[in-house]
């Protein structure tokens, strides 16, 4: 639904909303605020957002009101001196916003945010050693956000998380030289994304391995005197990659 189907103004209490009892009648006249467009009583969100976009100055006034999305819309505009004490708003849309303009020293408290999209969006905020602690984050998206956030030489954590997509996204950043701790990883996909990043050299250790695409990935790339045992493979793309490769060998 858009703004413009809804036809009534009514506040987050269900009232209807009347602007001649509002104590912002002057702003009324002076066009600073119109019924059903920009008010700061509606509980529609745009029409509050288009109130403190129109009155910045008023937003201090606002950071304790009772409805979240007034507080929350008000963060954006209200002194900074008065945003920390919204990190500890019940709603995580006002900790977001009061956080999103405060210095760094206060975002770092919102890592054990209790909603995880809190914890999520703070993610692009931080620097790599503040977040090795949300490695161990008890969300898997949150500690996936960081896996393809953090600097690779500090995923060796994130080596062994429960979850495979995390660990995933780890063998595609991890450091080469530590690629190799995860060629046994009990899940196919990651398995993958480490034979595609091996050297040929290394990548005879997943000649073996249970899944065709991995093995498929090892004979086109492996070293030729490593290619013919998968020339008789149980898969029939794998067996036409190594005889393909093995065909291709100039004659002595």
């Amino acid at each position: 639904m858009t703004e413009i189907d809804i036809d009534e103004a009514v506040d987050w209490l269900g009232r209807e909303v009347s602007c001649a009892s509002c104590e912002h009648r002057a702003l009324l006249v002076a066009g600073k605020c119109v019924l059903k467009r920009a008010c700061v009583h509606d509980r529609y969100a745009r029409r509050i957002d288009r109130f403190f976009n129109w009155n910045p100055d008023l937003a201090n006034n606002y950071v304790t009101h009772p409805h979240f999305e007034v507080r929350a819309i008000a963060a954006k505009h209200a002194d900074v001196f008065l945003l920390p004490q919204l990190l500890d708003d019940p709603e995580e849309t006002v900790r977001w916003n009061a956080a999103r303009r405060l210095p760094k020293r206060y975002v770092l408290k919102l890592r054990n945010d209790p909603h995880r999209e809190v914890r999520i969006r703070i993610v692009g905020m931080l620097d790599d050693k503040e977040l090795l602690p949300m490695t161990e984050d008890e969300d898997y998206y949150v500690r996936l956000v960081v896996a393809r956030r953090i600097a690779p030489a500090l995923l060796g954590s994130l080596t062994h998380d429960p979850e495979p997509e995390v660990r995933r996204v780890v063998a595609q950043r991890l450091r080469l030289e530590w690629l190799p701790q995860l060629v046994n990883d009990e899940d196919a996909a990651v398995r993958l994304e480490v034979a595609r990043r091996l050297s040929p050299e290394l990548l005879s250790f997943l000649r073996q391995d249970p899944d065709w695409r991995v093995r498929y990935e090892v004979a086109s790339r492996v070293a030729l005197t490593q290619v013919e045992e998968l020339a008789d493979d149980g898969d029939l793309l794998v067996r036409e990659m190594a005889q393909s490769r093995l065909s291709s060998q100039p004659c002595n």
